[in-house]
């Protein structure tokens, strides 16, 4: 479904992307209009999302391998495509060009770069960039998964005490809390922003991440497929693997990363 040569592409448009959007978040006067236009068309919150949208929306139309290049796309930004046309897409790119918006508010470098290949429903290849930290995830079924460049392995010391569950730095729903409650074995809570939540999971830096709260297909999808091409696994509460594209609402429900 995709190369090695594919995937550097993919991560040379995601840096991109957090390149335009670190051009906003260091400018001088960030804070200042962060404080008074989060919700304009002219905050920095939006020129960061629509600057990061064009260029994924461009570079991908120049990928080497052309079927790729000629798949349709799926970003936050164009949500408004209708069911009636998506459902009849058997492979397509979805795309956040700017997940964690809290975090890039509050400027704790937490926020990503989000782009994913679908296939039947599945993500098959996605890339995850943190400009901030300068942090780029990726992976795709049959390549294995990659943080800077180094392999990594979801699901190393599975045994290991406390057991480490990362949650969302932003909004841990009462559902999430109740499952912490529940549990029997000790464990260590690891708060953390944006998708890096799901890539903790892949490199094993975290053994299970529990979301119990509202997420959107475009949230996940990218370190959902990081997540698979590492070994682990994201199904929903009765644990059927997390589909994408397969209804009108771009919801997910719940589900378990681990």
């Amino acid at each position: 479904m995709i190369t090695e040569q594919t995937l550097r592409e993919l991560e040379g448009v995601a840096r991109k992307a957090g390149e335009a959007i670190l051009e906003i978040y260091e400018a001088p006067d960030f804070g200042a209009r962060i404080a008074t236009e989060t919700k304009s068309d002219e905050s920095p919150l939006t020129q960061a999302d629509l600057k990061a949208h064009e260029i994924i929306k461009t570079e991908l139309t120049q990928l080497s391998e052309t079927e790729l290049a000629e798949l349709p796309q799926l970003s936050e930004e164009s949500a408004a495509i209708d069911w009636d046309t998506r459902k009849n897409w058997q492979t397509y790119w979805l795309i956040d060009p700017l997940d964690g918006t809290k975090e890039f508010i509050k400027r704790n470098g937490e926020f990503t770069v989000n782009i994913a290949l679908i296939h039947n429903g599945n993500p098959v290849a996605g890339v995850v960039y943190a400009p901030a930290i300068d942090t780029m995830y990726s992976g795709a079924k049959l390549l294995g998964a990659y943080k800077n460049g180094d392999r990594i392995e979801a699901r190393k010391q599975l045994n290991a005490t406390p057991l480490k569950i990362v949650g969302s730095r932003s909004h841990l729903s009462a559902a999430t809390e109740d499952y912490l409650n529940q549990l029997i074995e000790p464990y260590e809570l690891i708060s953390m922003g944006s998708s890096l939540k799901l890539c903790l999971v892949a490199e094993s830096k975290a053994h299970r991440y529990p979301r119990l709260g509202p997420t959107s297909e475009w949230d996940t999808a990218a370190a959902h497929a990081i997540v698979l091409a590492a070994g682990g696994s994201v199904s929903t509460l009765d644990g059927t693997p997390l589909q994408y594209n397969q209804k009108e609402s771009m919801l997910n429900p719940h589900f378990i990363a681990q």
